[in-house]
């Protein structure tokens, strides 16, 4: 299985902070979230629908 990555800056998650949804848009694509890029409202976007999220 492939680690999961933050979406936003590619770290690992690892560690409390952190989560990992499918896209709120399509819900196909799994979202990586560090809890840096959470709290500083980096965006995302969804690689499948290209939806944008912060």
């Amino acid at each position: 299985m492939a680690e999961k990555k933050c979406s936003s800056c590619g770290i690992g998650l690892h560690g409390e902070g952190n989560t990992y949804f499918k896209c709120p848009e399509c819900g196909g694509e799994g979202i990586g979230r560090c809890a840096q890029c959470r709290d500083q409202g980096v965006k995302y976007e969804c690689k499948k629908c290209g939806f944008v999220g912060p």
